[in-house]
């Protein structure tokens, strides 16, 4: 079909852009940032590198959601998708948001209990929803791509 091809082709630039972007934030945005958060507030500099570190993961694990997008969509393109080499990738795209929701509810509970204002909580609360929901969803994604693909098996053991 012509329109999934244009949008498989348009997904994968974007993707690549994507990946750039965020090895950009990766090694020069999110570090310099937190260096000039130390330096302009040296009573948060002990932050510095936890906060490196955790940001850091968190697009480690974004990138590993696009290598495994790029990885299905590859499994697209060759009519491979209904297969189990796909539902491993479908599996790290799981455990890449599972991981990443686990880092952000430590974040969450950390700041929770020491804010003073409600409005960084808040927002880390809906982040953990959202987070949750995206996840819980690859879940579901995940079921209905394995009940298809042995529905494609058993129709290729009729036939």
């Amino acid at each position: 079909m012509v329109t999934e091809r244009r949008a498989v082709a348009a997904l994968r630039v974007f993707l690549v852009l994507l990946f750039g972007i965020l090895v950009l934030f990766q090694t020069m945005s999110l570090p310099g940032q937190f260096a000039h958060m130390a330096k302009e507030s040296p009573e948060d500099a002990y932050l510095r590198w936890p906060l490196t570190a955790i940001t850091v993961f968190w697009v480690l694990c974004v990138q590993v959601v696009i290598v495994a997008t790029w990885k299905l969509l590859s499994m697209v393109k060759k009519d491979r998708i209904f297969s189990q080499p796909a539902l491993a990738w479908v599996d790290a795209i799981v455990w890449a948001i599972a991981a990443a929701w686990v880092v952000l509810l430590g974040v969450f509970l950390y700041v929770g209990f020491r804010a003073d204002d409600p409005g960084a909580p808040l927002v880390l609360f809906l982040l953990l929803i959202g987070v949750a929901v995206i996840g819980l969803l690859m879940v579901v994604m995940r079921a209905l791509l394995r009940q298809a693909t042995t529905l494609r098996t058993d129709m290729e053991a009729v036939i």
